[in-house]
Protein backbone atom coordinates (compact mmCIF):
# COMPACT_ATOMS: atom_id res chain seq x y z
CA UNK A 1 0.00 0.00 0.00
CA UNK A 2 2.79 2.45 1.32
CA UNK A 3 4.76 1.58 -2.24
CA UNK A 4 1.15 2.64 -4.07
CA UNK A 5 0.59 6.11 -2.56
CA UNK A 6 4.08 7.22 -3.15
CA UNK A 7 3.22 6.94 -6.71
CA UNK A 8 0.35 9.56 -6.03
CA UNK A 9 0.49 13.11 -6.05
CA UNK A 10 0.03 13.99 -2.57
CA UNK A 11 -2.18 17.25 -1.73
CA UNK A 12 -2.58 19.32 0.83
CA UNK A 13 -6.69 20.06 0.39
CA UNK A 14 -6.99 23.68 1.93
CA UNK A 15 -6.51 26.85 -0.37
CA UNK A 16 -5.36 29.31 1.93
CA UNK A 17 -1.33 28.92 1.61
CA UNK A 18 -0.27 30.85 -1.40
CA UNK A 19 0.80 27.52 -3.27
CA UNK A 20 -2.55 26.53 -2.68
CA UNK A 21 -4.49 29.51 -4.44
CA UNK A 22 -3.61 31.79 -7.52
CA UNK A 23 -1.70 34.81 -7.51
CA UNK A 24 -1.76 37.49 -9.92
CA UNK A 25 1.61 38.70 -9.97
CA UNK A 26 0.79 41.84 -12.17
CA UNK A 27 -2.83 43.17 -10.75
CA UNK A 28 -4.80 43.39 -7.32
CA UNK A 29 -7.66 41.53 -8.82
CA UNK A 30 -8.17 37.90 -7.98
CA UNK A 31 -10.52 35.75 -10.05
CA UNK A 32 -12.24 32.76 -8.53
CA UNK A 33 -12.31 30.16 -10.57
CA UNK A 34 -16.10 28.45 -10.05
CA UNK A 35 -17.81 25.01 -10.94
CA UNK A 36 -18.85 24.82 -14.37
CA UNK A 37 -21.75 22.42 -14.66
CA UNK A 38 -22.64 21.26 -17.95
CA UNK A 39 -25.84 19.86 -19.48
CA UNK A 40 -25.56 17.08 -21.23
CA UNK A 41 -28.59 15.50 -23.87
CA UNK A 42 -30.20 12.48 -22.70
CA UNK A 43 -28.81 9.24 -24.41
CA UNK A 44 -31.29 6.93 -25.89
CA UNK A 45 -30.31 3.98 -23.62
CA UNK A 46 -31.98 1.34 -23.28
CA UNK A 47 -33.09 1.30 -19.42
CA UNK A 48 -35.35 -1.09 -17.30
CA UNK A 49 -37.70 -0.44 -14.46
CA UNK A 50 -37.06 -1.16 -11.38
CA UNK A 51 -40.20 -1.78 -8.45
CA UNK A 52 -39.46 -0.03 -4.88
CA UNK A 53 -40.15 -2.89 -2.04
CA UNK A 54 -40.24 -0.36 1.44
CA UNK A 55 -39.38 -3.54 3.25
CA UNK A 56 -36.43 -3.82 1.37
CA UNK A 57 -34.93 -0.81 2.51
CA UNK A 58 -31.62 -1.26 5.30
CA UNK A 59 -32.55 1.34 7.54
CA UNK A 60 -29.58 -0.17 10.06
CA UNK A 61 -27.22 3.45 9.45
CA UNK A 62 -28.76 6.75 9.02
CA UNK A 63 -26.80 9.39 8.58
CA UNK A 64 -29.66 12.40 9.25
CA UNK A 65 -29.22 12.77 12.32
CA UNK A 66 -25.44 12.77 12.69
CA UNK A 67 -25.48 15.21 9.41
CA UNK A 68 -28.07 17.31 10.98
CA UNK A 69 -25.91 18.29 13.92
CA UNK A 70 -22.36 18.07 12.41
CA UNK A 71 -23.35 20.93 9.31
CA UNK A 72 -23.84 23.64 12.29
CA UNK A 73 -20.24 22.92 13.98
CA UNK A 74 -18.25 23.55 10.80
CA UNK A 75 -16.97 26.61 9.37
CA UNK A 76 -15.99 28.21 6.37
CA UNK A 77 -12.41 29.65 6.46
CA UNK A 78 -11.73 32.27 3.85
CA UNK A 79 -8.18 33.91 4.07
CA UNK A 80 -6.70 36.68 2.01
CA UNK A 81 -2.70 36.62 1.46
CA UNK A 82 -0.56 39.56 0.31
CA UNK A 83 3.38 38.57 -0.14
CA UNK A 84 5.84 41.25 -0.76
CA UNK A 85 8.45 40.84 -2.90
CA UNK A 86 11.27 42.64 -4.45
CA UNK A 87 12.10 42.60 -7.96
CA UNK A 88 16.04 43.60 -8.66
CA UNK A 89 16.65 46.65 -10.70
CA UNK A 90 20.30 46.84 -11.58
CA UNK A 91 20.03 50.77 -11.60
CA UNK A 92 18.97 50.38 -8.20
CA UNK A 93 21.57 48.02 -7.72
CA UNK A 94 24.05 50.04 -9.13
CA UNK A 95 23.60 53.36 -6.59
CA UNK A 96 22.53 51.23 -3.27
CA UNK A 97 24.07 47.43 -4.15
CA UNK A 98 23.66 44.13 -4.60
CA UNK A 99 19.47 43.27 -3.92
CA UNK A 100 18.45 46.51 -4.41
CA UNK A 101 14.82 47.24 -6.63
CA UNK A 102 11.59 47.50 -6.48
CA UNK A 103 8.42 46.10 -4.29
CA UNK A 104 5.80 43.96 -5.79
CA UNK A 105 2.67 42.66 -3.85
CA UNK A 106 1.09 39.38 -4.71
CA UNK A 107 -2.51 38.98 -3.78
CA UNK A 108 -4.21 35.41 -3.02
CA UNK A 109 -7.42 33.94 -1.93
CA UNK A 110 -8.02 30.71 -0.50
CA UNK A 111 -10.53 29.07 1.73
CA UNK A 112 -10.92 25.31 3.38
CA UNK A 113 -12.91 24.79 6.52
CA UNK A 114 -12.80 24.46 10.59
CA UNK A 115 -14.94 22.87 13.24
CA UNK A 116 -16.08 24.97 16.75
CA UNK A 117 -15.00 22.98 19.21
CA UNK A 118 -16.28 25.85 22.33
CA UNK A 119 -19.64 27.99 22.57
CA UNK A 120 -17.57 30.78 23.23
CA UNK A 121 -15.83 30.78 19.18
CA UNK A 122 -12.26 28.82 19.52
CA UNK A 123 -12.11 27.01 16.34
CA UNK A 124 -10.08 23.91 14.58
CA UNK A 125 -8.72 23.90 11.45
CA UNK A 126 -5.32 23.34 9.36
CA UNK A 127 -2.19 25.16 10.01
CA UNK A 128 -2.18 25.11 6.09
CA UNK A 129 -5.14 26.73 5.85
CA UNK A 130 -4.22 29.94 7.89
CA UNK A 131 -0.45 29.76 7.31
CA UNK A 132 0.59 33.43 5.56
CA UNK A 133 -2.71 34.87 5.99
CA UNK A 134 -3.13 38.41 5.97
CA UNK A 135 -6.66 38.61 6.54
CA UNK A 136 -9.01 35.51 8.22
CA UNK A 137 -12.88 35.19 7.67
CA UNK A 138 -14.82 32.63 9.57
CA UNK A 139 -18.55 32.18 8.37
CA UNK A 140 -20.85 29.78 9.95
CA UNK A 141 -23.26 27.45 8.50
CA UNK A 142 -26.15 30.19 8.78
CA UNK A 143 -24.01 33.01 6.46
CA UNK A 144 -22.58 35.20 9.57
CA UNK A 145 -19.31 36.44 9.47
CA UNK A 146 -16.89 36.89 11.65
CA UNK A 147 -12.81 38.43 11.41
CA UNK A 148 -10.79 35.73 13.00
CA UNK A 149 -7.55 35.67 15.31
CA UNK A 150 -4.95 32.98 14.77
CA UNK A 151 -4.64 31.48 18.84
CA UNK A 152 -1.68 29.12 17.81
CA UNK A 153 -0.08 26.44 15.37
CA UNK A 154 1.26 23.66 14.94
CA UNK A 155 3.39 22.61 11.87
CA UNK A 156 4.49 19.19 12.94
CA UNK A 157 0.55 18.04 13.09
CA UNK A 158 -0.57 20.72 10.52
CA UNK A 159 -3.25 22.04 12.95
CA UNK A 160 -3.98 25.69 13.98
CA UNK A 161 -6.69 27.02 16.42
CA UNK A 162 -8.43 30.60 15.83
CA UNK A 163 -10.96 32.55 17.88
CA UNK A 164 -13.77 34.73 17.14
CA UNK A 165 -15.63 37.20 19.05
CA UNK A 166 -19.37 35.43 19.47
CA UNK A 167 -21.35 33.14 22.02
CA UNK A 168 -23.79 30.34 21.71
CA UNK A 169 -22.21 28.52 19.45
CA UNK A 170 -22.74 25.03 18.62
CA UNK A 171 -19.58 23.33 19.37
CA UNK A 172 -18.86 19.57 18.02
CA UNK A 173 -18.12 16.93 20.57
CA UNK A 174 -15.11 15.10 20.52
CA UNK A 175 -15.01 11.55 19.88
CA UNK A 176 -12.66 9.11 21.19
CA UNK A 177 -10.21 8.09 17.74
CA UNK A 178 -8.62 5.13 19.73
CA UNK A 179 -11.80 3.42 19.66
CA UNK A 180 -12.05 3.65 15.74
CA UNK A 181 -12.59 0.46 13.67
CA UNK A 182 -11.52 -0.21 10.07
CA UNK A 183 -14.93 -0.45 7.84
CA UNK A 184 -17.40 1.86 10.19
CA UNK A 185 -19.30 4.52 8.52
CA UNK A 186 -17.83 7.92 8.83
CA UNK A 187 -19.06 11.34 7.26
CA UNK A 188 -16.47 14.44 6.19
CA UNK A 189 -18.13 17.70 6.85
CA UNK A 190 -16.44 21.18 4.93
CA UNK A 191 -17.27 22.95 2.21
CA UNK A 192 -15.14 21.34 -1.15
CA UNK A 193 -14.89 24.17 -3.80
CA UNK A 194 -16.65 26.87 -1.74
CA UNK A 195 -19.89 24.73 -1.32
CA UNK A 196 -20.86 25.81 2.06
CA UNK A 197 -21.63 22.81 4.68
CA UNK A 198 -21.21 19.43 2.15
CA UNK A 199 -21.70 16.45 3.96
CA UNK A 200 -19.99 12.86 2.43
CA UNK A 201 -19.69 9.44 3.76
CA UNK A 202 -17.81 6.62 3.57
CA UNK A 203 -16.13 4.13 5.86
CA UNK A 204 -12.51 4.04 7.73
CA UNK A 205 -10.05 2.20 5.09
CA UNK A 206 -7.08 2.34 7.60
CA UNK A 207 -5.60 3.63 10.78
CA UNK A 208 -2.38 4.82 11.82
CA UNK A 209 -1.11 6.21 8.04
CA UNK A 210 2.16 7.57 7.91
CA UNK A 211 1.83 9.76 4.40
CA UNK A 212 5.19 11.85 4.76
CA UNK A 213 3.56 14.77 3.53
CA UNK A 214 3.79 17.33 6.68
CA UNK A 215 7.39 18.71 6.41
CA UNK A 216 7.71 17.36 2.92
CA UNK A 217 8.25 21.30 1.49
CA UNK A 218 10.25 22.32 5.32
CA UNK A 219 12.80 20.01 6.40
CA UNK A 220 12.49 21.55 10.29
CA UNK A 221 9.54 20.20 11.04
CA UNK A 222 9.43 17.47 12.95
CA UNK A 223 5.94 15.90 11.80
CA UNK A 224 3.34 13.53 13.61
CA UNK A 225 1.23 11.36 10.62
CA UNK A 226 -0.96 8.97 12.37
CA UNK A 227 -3.41 9.69 9.89
CA UNK A 228 -7.31 8.19 9.70
CA UNK A 229 -7.42 7.25 5.94
CA UNK A 230 -11.35 7.12 5.00
CA UNK A 231 -12.94 6.68 1.29
CA UNK A 232 -15.44 9.88 1.84
CA UNK A 233 -15.25 12.07 -0.82
CA UNK A 234 -12.98 14.88 0.06
CA UNK A 235 -11.52 17.94 -2.11
CA UNK A 236 -9.95 21.27 -1.86
CA UNK A 237 -11.64 23.33 0.84
CA UNK A 238 -12.54 20.29 2.91
CA UNK A 239 -9.31 21.08 5.17
CA UNK A 240 -10.08 21.71 8.67
CA UNK A 241 -13.20 20.22 8.13
CA UNK A 242 -14.94 17.56 10.28
CA UNK A 243 -14.63 13.64 10.36
CA UNK A 244 -17.41 12.46 12.17
CA UNK A 245 -19.02 9.40 13.12
CA UNK A 246 -22.49 7.84 12.98
CA UNK A 247 -23.00 9.75 16.47
CA UNK A 248 -22.14 13.26 15.00
CA UNK A 249 -18.70 13.54 17.12
CA UNK A 250 -15.34 14.67 15.85
CA UNK A 251 -12.82 11.43 15.22
CA UNK A 252 -10.55 13.31 12.70
CA UNK A 253 -9.35 16.87 11.01
CA UNK A 254 -9.57 16.21 7.43
CA UNK A 255 -6.06 17.28 5.97
CA UNK A 256 -4.75 15.56 2.69
CA UNK A 257 -5.94 13.49 -0.18
CA UNK A 258 -3.98 11.19 -2.04
CA UNK A 259 -4.88 12.19 -6.09
CA UNK A 260 -3.30 12.19 -9.57
CA UNK A 261 -5.59 15.23 -10.61
CA UNK A 262 -5.70 17.03 -6.79
CA UNK A 263 -9.40 16.04 -6.07
CA UNK A 264 -11.37 13.14 -5.05
CA UNK A 265 -9.33 9.68 -5.81
CA UNK A 266 -10.73 7.42 -2.94
CA UNK A 267 -7.70 8.43 -0.46
CA UNK A 268 -8.44 11.12 2.22
CA UNK A 269 -6.24 11.80 5.70
CA UNK A 270 -7.65 12.81 9.05
CA UNK A 271 -5.81 13.69 12.34
CA UNK A 272 -7.16 11.35 15.08
CA UNK A 273 -9.40 13.43 17.61
CA UNK A 274 -7.29 12.29 20.17
CA UNK A 275 -4.49 13.86 18.97
CA UNK A 276 -6.39 16.73 17.82
CA UNK A 277 -7.70 17.42 21.24
CA UNK A 278 -4.02 17.57 22.83
CA UNK A 279 -2.72 20.03 20.53
CA UNK A 280 -6.05 22.47 20.49
CA UNK A 281 -5.51 22.54 24.53
CA UNK A 282 -1.75 23.08 24.41
CA UNK A 283 -2.56 26.43 21.86
CA UNK A 284 -4.90 27.37 24.17
CA UNK A 285 -3.61 26.97 27.36
CA UNK A 286 -0.10 27.72 25.93
CA UNK A 287 0.20 29.50 22.70
CA UNK A 288 2.22 26.93 21.85
CA UNK A 289 2.15 22.82 21.57
CA UNK A 290 3.82 21.13 25.02
CA UNK A 291 5.62 18.35 22.43
CA UNK A 292 6.90 15.07 24.79
CA UNK A 293 9.52 13.29 23.53
CA UNK A 294 10.74 9.95 24.25
CA UNK A 295 14.58 10.32 23.28
CA UNK A 296 14.50 7.16 20.40
CA UNK A 297 15.63 6.27 16.81
CA UNK A 298 12.61 4.15 15.92
CA UNK A 299 12.57 1.75 12.91
CA UNK A 300 9.54 -0.27 11.34
CA UNK A 301 9.34 -4.22 12.26
CA UNK A 302 9.68 -5.74 8.71
CA UNK A 303 10.39 -9.08 7.86
CA UNK A 304 13.93 -8.34 6.64
CA UNK A 305 14.71 -6.78 10.01
CA UNK A 306 13.37 -10.01 11.56
CA UNK A 307 15.25 -11.65 9.85
CA UNK A 308 18.85 -9.56 10.36
CA UNK A 309 18.39 -9.03 14.09
CA UNK A 310 16.45 -12.42 14.51
CA UNK A 311 13.14 -11.61 15.91
CA UNK A 312 10.51 -13.75 17.16
CA UNK A 313 8.03 -11.93 15.06
CA UNK A 314 7.06 -8.49 13.37
CA UNK A 315 5.29 -6.55 16.30
CA UNK A 316 6.08 -3.66 17.77
CA UNK A 317 8.80 -0.85 16.97
CA UNK A 318 12.54 -1.05 17.25
CA UNK A 319 14.41 0.96 19.40
CA UNK A 320 17.45 1.92 16.77
CA UNK A 321 19.71 4.58 18.70
CA UNK A 322 18.75 6.02 22.07
CA UNK A 323 19.38 9.74 22.86
CA UNK A 324 22.15 10.75 25.89
CA UNK A 325 19.74 12.43 28.70
CA UNK A 326 16.49 11.80 27.20
CA UNK A 327 13.82 9.85 29.32
CA UNK A 328 14.22 6.49 27.70
CA UNK A 329 18.14 6.24 28.49
CA UNK A 330 17.28 7.28 32.11
CA UNK A 331 14.61 3.92 32.31
CA UNK A 332 17.40 2.19 30.74
CA UNK A 333 15.58 1.43 27.14
CA UNK A 334 18.44 0.27 25.03
CA UNK A 335 19.30 0.03 20.97
CA UNK A 336 18.05 -3.17 19.69
CA UNK A 337 14.93 -3.42 22.21
CA UNK A 338 11.36 -3.41 20.86
CA UNK A 339 9.04 -1.47 21.82
CA UNK A 340 5.33 -3.02 22.19
CA UNK A 341 3.00 -1.23 23.58
CA UNK A 342 2.88 2.35 25.04
CA UNK A 343 0.38 1.78 28.21
CA UNK A 344 -2.13 -0.41 27.33
CA UNK A 345 -2.51 0.28 23.95
CA UNK A 346 -0.20 -2.35 21.13
CA UNK A 347 2.12 -0.03 18.60
CA UNK A 348 3.15 -2.13 15.36
CA UNK A 349 4.33 1.05 13.66
CA UNK A 350 6.71 4.60 13.67
CA UNK A 351 3.59 6.17 13.57
CA UNK A 352 1.74 4.61 15.98
CA UNK A 353 4.31 5.07 18.78
CA UNK A 354 4.90 8.93 17.62
CA UNK A 355 1.10 9.64 17.90
CA UNK A 356 0.82 7.61 21.37
CA UNK A 357 3.98 9.89 22.89
CA UNK A 358 1.82 13.24 21.07
CA UNK A 359 -0.82 12.88 23.21
CA UNK A 360 1.36 13.22 26.09
CA UNK A 361 3.43 16.41 27.68
CA UNK A 362 6.86 16.87 29.23
CA UNK A 363 6.48 15.29 32.77
CA UNK A 364 4.28 12.54 31.87
CA UNK A 365 5.26 9.47 33.00
CA UNK A 366 4.54 6.32 30.17
CA UNK A 367 4.43 2.86 30.89
CA UNK A 368 5.97 1.26 28.08
CA UNK A 369 6.33 -2.62 27.61
CA UNK A 370 9.88 -3.61 25.91
CA UNK A 371 11.37 -6.72 24.47
CA UNK A 372 14.59 -6.98 25.39
CA UNK A 373 16.66 -10.57 23.83
CA UNK A 374 13.69 -13.08 24.74
CA UNK A 375 12.33 -10.87 27.96
CA UNK A 376 9.59 -9.07 28.27
CA UNK A 377 9.57 -6.18 30.85
CA UNK A 378 7.48 -3.11 31.51
CA UNK A 379 9.53 0.17 31.68
CA UNK A 380 8.24 3.85 33.45
CA UNK A 381 9.87 6.87 31.03
CA UNK A 382 9.28 9.99 32.17
CA UNK A 383 8.82 12.16 29.07
CA UNK A 384 11.49 15.56 28.45
CA UNK A 385 10.44 18.47 25.73
CA UNK A 386 13.45 18.86 23.58
CA UNK A 387 15.75 20.85 25.57
CA UNK A 388 16.30 17.72 27.98
CA UNK A 389 13.99 18.63 30.87
CA UNK A 390 10.55 18.49 31.85
CA UNK A 391 10.10 22.34 31.96
CA UNK A 392 6.11 23.62 30.63
CA UNK A 393 6.59 26.78 29.17
CA UNK A 394 4.95 29.28 27.34
CA UNK A 395 5.12 30.81 23.87
CA UNK A 396 5.92 34.93 26.10
CA UNK A 397 8.50 32.83 27.70
CA UNK A 398 9.94 30.85 24.34
CA UNK A 399 10.09 33.58 22.94
CA UNK A 400 11.78 35.74 25.10
CA UNK A 401 14.69 33.24 25.30
CA UNK A 402 14.77 32.54 21.51
CA UNK A 403 15.59 34.11 18.20
CA UNK A 404 17.10 34.00 14.75
CA UNK A 405 15.95 30.14 15.35
CA UNK A 406 17.85 29.06 18.44
CA UNK A 407 17.23 29.07 21.91
CA UNK A 408 19.18 30.33 24.85
CA UNK A 409 20.21 30.13 28.31
CA UNK A 410 22.60 31.39 31.17
CA UNK A 411 25.66 29.61 31.63
CA UNK A 412 26.22 28.04 34.96
CA UNK A 413 28.74 29.10 37.34
CA UNK A 414 30.88 25.32 36.79
CA UNK A 415 30.34 25.52 32.85
CA UNK A 416 31.55 29.30 32.93
CA UNK A 417 34.83 27.61 35.05
CA UNK A 418 35.34 25.03 32.76
CA UNK A 419 35.58 27.18 29.40
CA UNK A 420 37.68 29.91 31.78
CA UNK A 421 35.13 32.87 30.85
CA UNK A 422 33.14 35.33 32.81
CA UNK A 423 30.35 35.79 30.50
CA UNK A 424 28.69 34.77 27.28
CA UNK A 425 25.31 32.76 26.88
CA UNK A 426 25.02 29.02 25.51
CA UNK A 427 22.61 28.08 22.82
CA UNK A 428 20.29 25.27 24.11
CA UNK A 429 18.30 24.43 21.29
CA UNK A 430 18.34 25.34 17.49
CA UNK A 431 16.52 24.45 14.82
CA UNK A 432 15.92 26.77 10.91
CA UNK A 433 16.70 29.82 10.75
CA UNK A 434 19.44 32.20 10.23
CA UNK A 435 22.08 30.73 13.12
CA UNK A 436 21.92 27.40 12.49
CA UNK A 437 22.37 28.07 8.67
CA UNK A 438 25.31 29.47 9.44
CA UNK A 439 26.78 26.40 10.92
CA UNK A 440 25.94 27.31 14.58
CA UNK A 441 24.97 24.25 16.66
CA UNK A 442 23.40 23.39 19.89
CA UNK A 443 25.83 23.56 23.15
CA UNK A 444 27.98 26.47 21.46
CA UNK A 445 28.33 29.70 23.35
CA UNK A 446 27.99 32.94 22.41
CA UNK A 447 30.59 35.26 23.96
CA UNK A 448 30.14 39.13 22.38
CA UNK A 449 27.72 40.69 20.16
CA UNK A 450 29.25 43.34 17.45
CA UNK A 451 32.55 43.65 20.20
CA UNK A 452 30.08 43.88 23.19
CA UNK A 453 30.08 41.12 26.21
CA UNK A 454 27.14 39.05 26.02
CA UNK A 455 25.81 39.23 29.78
CA UNK A 456 22.53 38.07 29.89
CA UNK A 457 20.20 35.89 27.31
CA UNK A 458 17.70 39.20 27.39
CA UNK A 459 20.30 41.16 26.43
CA UNK A 460 20.88 38.95 23.49
CA UNK A 461 17.65 38.55 22.31
CA UNK A 462 16.86 42.32 22.41
CA UNK A 463 20.05 43.18 20.63
CA UNK A 464 19.14 40.55 17.84
CA UNK A 465 15.76 41.13 17.18
CA UNK A 466 15.90 45.06 17.51
CA UNK A 467 19.43 45.74 15.83
CA UNK A 468 18.69 48.67 13.24
CA UNK A 469 22.44 48.56 11.55
CA UNK A 470 21.63 45.01 9.90
CA UNK A 471 24.75 43.83 10.91
CA UNK A 472 26.18 41.80 13.20
CA UNK A 473 29.54 40.26 14.25
CA UNK A 474 29.19 37.25 16.90
CA UNK A 475 32.09 35.61 18.93
CA UNK A 476 31.40 32.37 19.60
CA UNK A 477 33.08 29.37 21.89
CA UNK A 478 32.70 25.73 20.92
CA UNK A 479 32.17 23.44 23.65
CA UNK A 480 36.02 22.29 23.43
CA UNK A 481 36.79 25.84 24.30
CA UNK A 482 37.91 27.00 20.60
CA UNK A 483 36.87 30.88 19.50
CA UNK A 484 35.47 31.65 16.16
CA UNK A 485 33.53 34.36 14.53
CA UNK A 486 30.82 34.62 12.48
CA UNK A 487 29.54 37.78 10.95
CA UNK A 488 26.02 38.30 9.11
CA UNK A 489 23.41 40.49 8.00
CA UNK A 490 19.98 40.72 9.78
Amino acid sequence: MNRTIKTLVLGILGGAVPLGVYFLFFSSQYHEDSLTFQKRESLSTPVSTVSYNPLAVDNSVDFREASAESVHSVVHVKTKVVRTMVQTDPFLEFFYGPGAGRERKQYGEGSGSGVIVSDDGYIVTNNHVINNASEIEVVLNDNTSYKAEIIGTDPSTDLAVLKIDAENLSPMMFGNSDNVQVGQWVLAVGNPFNLNSTVTAGIVSAKARNINIIGSQDKSIMPIESFIQTDAAVNPGNSGGALVNTNGELIGINTAIASQTGNYAGYAFAVPSRLVNKIMRDLIDYGMVQRAFLGVQIAEVNQGLVDEKNLPNTKGVYVAGVNENSGAKNAKIKEGDVILKVGSKEVNSPAQLQEEIGKRRPGDIVSLTVREGNDINIKEVVLKNNEGNTELKTKSEVERYSALGATFSELTKEEKEELNIDHGVKISGISAGKLKALGITKGMVITKVNNEKVLSVEQLTSYLKNNNNRGVLLEIMTESGRKDYVGFGL
